[in-house]
């Protein structure tokens, strides 16, 4: 497994150049210019000597190839560049910027794992049942309701509505921000903390969870109808035994696959949930950086989310082996 692991890195390392590569060409091929923009050309005419001046202190008047091997050069020795806007330095707006998002993704994951599997577990084991038919009702409701809209709302409950009329405390929530920082261990948040995290992590969280729970009532309802669960019930086996022990380990593979997609996504992609609650994380700044062409912040940050989904992807390999024990990680598989 170890050498199955060290192989899949050299894979992310060159998954990371290509990604990276295409990002860099894209923004040659759109029309426009960042200097234009610094030279104040998006609200009025500019001087075409002062953009030449501009593109020539950045270095982006020299041929692209030059440019780009420059960038590959400047990346492999773990300078990112810095921002053409505010000449702040990539590698500090990242370690500004990834804890919040790291954490964040953390606990939308969190929150996905807890609700949406054991929703999908009770509503495979009392199929048909009420609790199914609510749990179905919920989950697509909860997967179309936009996640902005979602935000907006419980905010305005949550942040507005409650302090309003005095609600008591622990129903009242800080409606904009992350809180005051405070973390043990880096990733486990204080009581004051948590108020600030909870409004975020569930609404970054609402639309997979969803998802997760119908996934996870599928595959659990295709696990019980196998022949081996059909054998451990003949047994005598408990049913919470049959459950544990025989289903939910089968069941849990495509499981895992959406739960490594959906920590990525939740780490570069959560640009409405950051905006409704004014955080200010990888997607955000990405967003905003692309909007000014500022090359360097979105190739570093998409670097940065890059990243991530390689080692999930690793993480839901490794998981899928230890789940079930006919899946192996030699150094033959493709």
């Amino acid at each position: 497994m170890t050498s199955y692991i060290l192989r899949r890195m050299l894979q992310l390392v060159f998954v990371l150049w290509g990604g990276a590569t295409i990002l860099f060409l894209l923004f040659f091929i759109l029309p426009g210019s960042p200097a234009e923009l610094i030279a104040g050309g998006g609200h009025k005419a500019v001087d075409p000597q002062v953009v030449k001046n501009i593109e020539h202190q950045l270095g982006i008047d020299r041929p692209i190839y030059v440019q780009y091997v420059k960038f590959l050069d400047r990346t492999v020795h773990g300078d990112l560049g810095e921002s053409y806007l505010t000449h702040q330095k990539v590698t500090t707006i990242i370690k500004e910027r990834a804890p919040l998002s790291l954490r964040l993704a953390f606990w939308a994951i969190v929150v996905e794992v807890v609700i949406g599997i054991s929703s999908g577990v009770l509503s495979a084991r009392r199929r048909n049942s009420l609790a199914d038919t609510v749990t179905t009702v919920v989950a697509v409701v909860a997967s179309a309701v936009p996640v902005f809209v979602l935000g907006y709302l419980i905010k305005q409950v949550t942040g507005v509505y409650a302090y309003q009329h005095q609600w008591p405390s622990w129903a009242r929530f800080p409606p904009l921000g992350f809180g005051p920082n405070t973390w043990y261990l880096g990733i486990i948040p204080s009581r004051l903390q948590l108020k600030s995290l909870l409004q975020p992590a569930l609404v970054l969280a609402s639309v997979s969870t969803a998802i997760l729970a119908r996934i996870t009532r599928t595959s659990m309802l295709e696990t019980l109808r196998m022949d081996h669960v059909r054998t451990a019930r003949a047994k005598g086996l408990k049913e919470s035994v049959v459950i544990r022990k025989h289903v939910l380990r089968n069941a849990m593979l495509p499981v895992i696959t959406i739960l490594g997609i959906d920590f990525g996504t939740a780490v570069g992609a959560a640009v409405l949930t950051e905006t409704v609650f004014n955080l200010r994380g990888l997607g955000y700044r990405i967003v905003t950086a692309s909007a000014q062409r500022d090359v360097p912040i979105v190739l570093g940050l998409s670097l940065v989310v890059m990243f991530v989904y390689g080692i999930a992807s690793v993480m839901v390999d490794v998981g899928y082996a230890l789940l079930d024990p006919r899946i192996r990680l030699r150094d033959s598989d493709a």
